[in-house]
């Protein structure tokens, strides 16, 4: 018997106009599709380049829904081992890293022994 699902390709971004395919995504990816990125496949379209989807199943169609997709490039590594990244990011952030440092806020040191609550077996 074949299948006779009807079968449509639609953006992750576009995908709340149908509201059956939401609760189906939301379904298969409670958590968002960050944490199944081995559903995530690669498709080549003829003009070279590629892009990724998952497919998701409702009653009455099988949905490709794509994913943008970030790859990193060589030239995006480079920025990133020389330091440029962090400069970028702190340039749009509008402040530094330490900025919550000079505002009296801290984060935690990694000394995780001060939070022991003395139970342990030493």
């Amino acid at each position: 018997m074949a299948d006779s699902k009807k079968r449509h390709v639609v953006s992750f971004e576009k995908m709340s106009v149908h509201p059956d395919l939401v609760a189906a995504f939301s379904e298969k990816y409670p958590k968002g599709f960050s944490d199944y990125l081995t559903d995530l496949v690669k498709y080549p379209k003829p003009d070279g380049t590629s892009f990724y989807a998952v497919t998701v199943e409702t009653q009455e169609a099988i949905y490709l829904v794509k994913i943008n997709v970030k790859t990193d490039d060589m030239e995006d590594v480079a920025r990133w081992l020389e330091g440029e990244e962090d400069a970028e990011n702190e340039a749009v952030a509008g402040g530094s890293a330490d900025a919550s440092d000079e505002a009296g806020e801290t984060l935690p040191d990694d000394n995780i022994s001060q939070y022991s609550n003395g139970s342990d077996d030493e």
